[in-house]
C-alpha cells in the first residue's frame, strides 16, 4: 500500500476545494440552469410576442442582440436594437440620431427588461450579478431554496441597484416565483408567479401572475408575507406568444 505524505494530503486538499469552490447559492442557480434548459439558451435564438410587440433575443457568452419590432400609433414601423456595441432605434428603416441620452436609456432599459426575464434563470449566471442562500422556504406546500441576489455597480447597468429574490424548487430546480424591487422609473417592488409553461426547443418558458403591494416602499423580503396572506394586488399578466426557438448555426 502506498501511504501519501503530510504534504501530499495537503495538495489533496487543496484540489478538493478548487473543484468545489462554488457557493451553495451558485449551484442552485447552476442546478436552475440546467432544469430551465442550460446550453440551449446560448446556442439558440428565441423570438416572441409580448403585448404585441415582437422579439428577437439572442444571448452567449461572450455577446448579446435584442431586437424588438412593432408599429406605433401612426402606422410606423420601429424597429430597437440593444447589443454589445449600444442602442440603436430606427423608424421605417432610417436611423433616428437624434435621441437623447435619457430615451436612450428608457428605451435600453424597457428591451433589456424583457430579454432578462425570457431568459430567466439563464442571465443569473452573468458576472456581474452577486448571489446569495437566503434559506429554506414553503409556499403552497411546496419547499423551495430562497436565494437573493444583487449587481454590481460595474456591469450591473443603470439598475444595478435592483434586488432580486427568487424561489427556487428544491425538488425539480425551477423558479416557480420571483421578487424584485427597482428604483429606475418611479421606482417600486413586484412579486411574480408562473402561471402557465410553454417547453419549445429544449427551453421553458414561463408565463407569470405579476403583483404589487399596496405600499411600494417595503423591502423586497416582505413580499412572500404579502403574497401569503392574500395582501397583493394582481397587477397583469406576463405572457410570451407565439414562441420560436431556432438553434444558431454551429
Amino acid at each position: 500500500m502506498r501511504f501519501l505524505t503530510p504534504c501530499c494530503f495537503l495538495f489533496v486538499f487543496i484540489g478538493l476545494a478548487s473543484c468545489d469552490s462554488r457557493s451553495e447559492a451558485e449551484k442552485l442557480v447552476d442546478k436552475a440552469i440546467a432544469a430551465h434548459g442550460g446550453e440551449a439558451f446560448e446556442s439558440s435564438q428565441i423570438e416572441f410576442d409580448f403585448r404585441d410587440i415582437h422579439y428577437s433575443i439572442l444571448k452567449t457568452p461572450d455577446r448579446f442582440e435584442y431586437i424588438r419590432e412593432f408599429s406605433d400609433s401612426t402606422g410606423n414601423a420601429i424597429r430597437d436594437l440593444l447589443n454589445n456595441e449600444g442602442f440603436v432605434r430606427t423608424v421605417n428603416g432610417v436611423k433616428i440620431d437624434t435621441l437623447s441620452e435619457e430615451w436612450i436609456g428608457k428605451y435600453s432599459r424597457s428591451v433589456n427588461s424583457v430579454a432578462y426575464f425570457a431568459y430567466l434563470p439563464y442571465g443569473l449566471n452573468d458576472p456581474s450579478v452577486y448571489k446569495s442562500l437566503v434559506g429554506d422556504t414553503e409556499i403552497n406546500g411546496e419547499k423551495y431554496d430562497l436565494i437573493k441576489v444583487t449587481f454590481a455597480e460595474e456591469g450591473g447597468g443603470e439598475d444595478y441597484d435592483d434586488e432580486f429574490l427568487y424561489w427556487i424548487g428544491k425538488e425539480d430546480s425551477y423558479v416557480d416565483f420571483l421578487a424584485y424591487s427597482y428604483h429606475t422609473d418611479g421606482g417600486g417592488v413586484r412579486m411574480r408567479e408562473v402561471s402557465s409553461v410553454n417547453e419549445i426547443g429544449g427551453i421553458r418558458f414561463q408565463n407569470y401572475l405579476n403583483f404589487k403591494p399596496q405600499d411600494e416602499t417595503v423591502a423586497v423580503e416582505m413580499m412572500q408575507n404579502l403574497y401569503e396572506s392574500g395582501d397583493l394586488e394582481l397587477l397583469s399578466e406576463i405572457n410570451l406568444e407565439n414562441i420560436r426557438v431556432e438553434p444558431l448555426d454551429e
